[in-house]
């Protein structure tokens, strides 16, 4: 099942609490349909001392968000944007912004 956003791309946040920011995807969850975003959801977590986390006490970390709040921001129009496929000459198959009509992917 393809969710469309990946990781690395740029999203904004389109209800909740978080409504209106923006941040880079870190990890997609497609089993449980969340997506970790870069500075949205941060939750507080009192983690012991341990290899990862040396001082322990208390960490700010982001909490999973689900998918269907969030929406990719063009980087060409730098808008948030619904898209679309499109299969290239080359065969390859990437999104195309369905605002400005750009390519998304690199």
């Amino acid at each position: 099942m393809g969710l469309g956003i990946r990781k690395d791309d740029i999203v904004i946040v389109t209800s909740g609490k978080e409504k209106g920011k923006r941040g880079r995807v870190l990890v997609v969850t497609p089993a449980k349909d969340g997506i970790l975003v870069e500075r949205v959801n941060l939750v507080k977590r009192h983690m012991k001392p341990s290899k990862r986390y040396q001082q322990g006490g208390i960490i700010e970390k982001e909490a999973p968000v689900k998918i269907s709040i969030v929406m990719l921001v063009c980087p060409k129009c730098d808008k948030p944007t619904r898209f679309g496929n499109k299969v290239l000459e080359t065969g390859k198959k990437v999104r195309v912004c369905k605002k400005c009509k750009e390519v998304i992917d690199k």
